[in-house]
C-alpha cells in the first residue's frame, strides 16, 4: 500500500448477483433515506490535463503511426509515448548525476 491506495491487483473480488436495472433503482430508491445502507463518500482529486499544440505535420505522422499501433486515440499513444521517453531521460539523468558524483569523490 502506497499513500493510503490498497494494490487493485490484491483485493478480493466478492461475486454478488447482478441486479436489473430496474431491481438496481429499486434498491437505490428504498435506501436513498438510510445513511448505514450508503459508504462513506470518496474523494478524488481532478487530474489536470494540459493543452499541446504540434505541427500539423507532426501530428499528422503521429496519427498515422498510432493507427500502426491500432490505438483508438491519437491523445492516449501520444501520452504513452511522451510518458515511455520521459522515464528513459529520468533514467539517463540519474545515471549521469550518480556517475558525476562517483568522479568528483574518486
Amino acid at each position: 500500500m502506497r499513500h493510503g491506495i490498497a494494490d487493485v491487483s490484491t483485493i478480493k473480488r466478492v461475486k454478488s448477483p447482478r441486479l436489473s436495472q430496474g431491481e438496481a433503482d429499486n434498491q437505490v430508491i428504498a435506501q436513498a433515506g438510510d445513511h448505514a445502507a450508503w459508504e462513506k463518500p470518496v474523494r478524488v482529486k481532478r487530474v489536470r490535463t494540459a493543452s499541446l499544440s504540434i505541427p500539423g505535420d507532426l501530428a499528422a505522422r503521429a496519427a498515422f503511426l498510432a493507427t500502426l499501433h491500432r490505438e483508438g486515440r491519437l491523445e492516449e499513444w501520444l501520452a504513452r509515448i511522451i510518458r515511455e521517453r520521459v522515464e528513459l531521460e529520468e533514467v539517463a539523468y540519474i545515471e549521469a548525476k550518480r556517475e558525476l558524483a562517483s568522479r568528483g569523490g574518486a
